[in-house]
């Protein structure tokens, strides 16, 4: 008991709450939103008396807390509501942007299209939210990070609200038909049956932006594409939206035949993750090569995501943590 009574001593206050209905919604039902808190800055949180207290103490993480606890309070105050996405979202960021910055994403959000349900999609994190920006002011987008930041997702949706606004007349989705450690040839049918299934990803978003049977009657009348990489040689591509995803995997002869075929009023989005680089005999990957020689030209934009712009389950960006950790020999 007195080893318990000396410990809770050893907390230190690092912000206060206004009132008790902002440390009610900032503590979360049962400590929730205070446990996230606590896991992602490595600490222990207490709260009382309308302080918030941490221990072990430390400076630099103390002010990151309360600039957290800042962005939180105002969101409470307009009315915005935030979850556990958010909350780690706010605290992986909150100390490489202006808390302003970071509070404007909340406030301000940029509907990118509706879905096929009638949810809004928009940016999630600032990354996004310039990915969106450089999607609207440039005609050739790299954008390369882990999986799960919504490089390809964005762009998808992004493409639908072009096509809904007939601002182009086609989607144009391809990827180089490279196995990731498995092989196309075992699998069933024509190539369009064999790269399908590794298609599947971009099939999700057209399904969540257009509905299912929307997005089957595009295909059918050609307003949608989807085909490997080399079906895209000899063509050049106007009024359309053309994404290359899982760019990683191709060559330099490959990245150049499909750059070349940009036509006019057309756009293109090229993703991937050069972390996972999967073409045999140690070739060099076309993404690679690519954005080294073009990241000088003013009319070229490249979105670089990071760990902290993982969309998906948060114990995702722990794993991807640990992976660069044994990747760099730590």
């Amino acid at each position: 008991m007195q080893e318990e009574v000396k410990r809770l001593k050893e907390f230190r206050s690092i912000a206060s709450f206004r009132d008790a209905n902002i440390e009610k919604k900032i503590v979360g039902p049962g400590d929730r939103n205070l446990n996230l808190l606590a896991e992602e800055f490595r600490v222990e949180l207490l709260v009382g008396f309308n302080e918030l207290k941490m221990h072990p103490y430390d400076e630099k993480i103390a002010v990151k807390i309360k600039c957290v606890i800042d962005v939180l309070s105002e969101l409470i105050d307009r009315s915005v509501s935030f979850g556990d996405r958010d909350i780690i979202s706010i605290s992986s960021t909150i100390d490489l942007y202006p808390k302003e910055e970071v509070l404007n994403l909340y406030l301000n959000k940029t509907t990118i299209v509706n879905t096929f349900e009638g949810r809004a999609i928009y940016p999630k994190t600032i990354n996004q939210k310039n990915y969106l920006e450089s999607l609207k002011n440039f005609d050739l987008v790299f954008s390369i990070g882990p999986a799960g930041t919504g490089k390809t997702y964005l762009a998808v949706l992004y493409a639908i609200s072009l096509l809904k606004n007939n601002r182009i007349k086609k989607i144009v989705l391809t990827r180089p038909a490279v196995e990731a450690g498995e092989k196309l040839g075992f699998l069933p049918g024509d190539m369009k049956d064999k790269v399908d299934p590794y298609l599947i990803p971009i099939y999700d978003a057209l399904y969540e932006g257009l509905g299912k049977e929307t997005t089957e009657k595009l295909i059918e009348r050609g307003n949608i594409e989807i085909a490997p990489l080399a079906y895209m040689r000899g063509r050049t591509l106007e009024n359309a939206f053309v994404i290359l995803d899982e760019a990683q995997n191709t060559t330099r002869q490959q990245m150049k035949m499909f750059l070349t075929r940009l036509g006019f009023n057309s756009k293109m989005v090229v993703t991937g993750d050069i972390t996972q680089i999967d073409l045999p005999n140690r070739l060099s990957s076309g993404l690679v090569e690519a954005i080294e020689l073009l990241k000088e030209l003013p009319a070229v934009k490249i979105i670089v995501f990071q760990k902290h712009d993982v969309m998906r389950h948060p114990i995702v960006q722990k794993i991807i943590e640990k992976y660069e950790g044994f990747e760099n020999g730590n």
